[in-house]
């Protein structure tokens, strides 16, 4: 597949998966033996795993938004520079919900094979996340 249609199959596993928890689109857009480098702790291995984190993060946060900033191509890689938006409505990780609006950036790289995505790296801000919700200090404050 051309780079152009790899960063269309990007965008719509952000648009339509993520954001819109359509999980009749993982089989269409995601290998069988999908892997996502590391692996979450917990989660199982392939497209079951992804089913579940994407759950996960929509039972939490229903109104999750992604924008995209940049989304670069090159051979069978696709890499998405993203901000991810939403409300704390549901539990997170045991938190109960907040009701606080929270945003975090992310960087992935998807390895794409046959009109799909095979292989996933991704580096989220995950401890800016957990500050927004106040489940730990933001750098600088008082622990007292």
């Amino acid at each position: 597949m051309s780079t152009e249609q790899n960063k269309a199959l990007a965008r719509r596993i952000l648009e339509e998966i993520i954001d819109r928890g359509n999980m009749s689109l993982v089989d269409e857009l995601i290998a069988p033996d999908w892997v996502v480098h590391p692996t979450p702790p917990g989660l199982p291995p392939g497209r079951e795993g992804l089913k579940l984190m994407v759950n996960m993060y929509h039972s939490a946060f229903p109104d999750m938004k992604t924008t995209i900033h940049d989304i670069i191509a090159e051979g069978d890689k696709v890499v998405v520079r993203m901000t991810h938006s939403a409300t704390h409505k549901g539990e997170f990780m045991g938190m109960p919900p907040t009701g606080k609006s929270v945003s975090f950036e992310e960087i992935a790289i998807m390895r794409f094979a046959e009109g799909k995505n095979v292989d996933l790296w991704s580096q989220s801000d995950s401890m800016g996340l957990m500050q927004q919700l106040g489940a730990m200090p933001a750098p600088g404050a008082s622990g007292s």
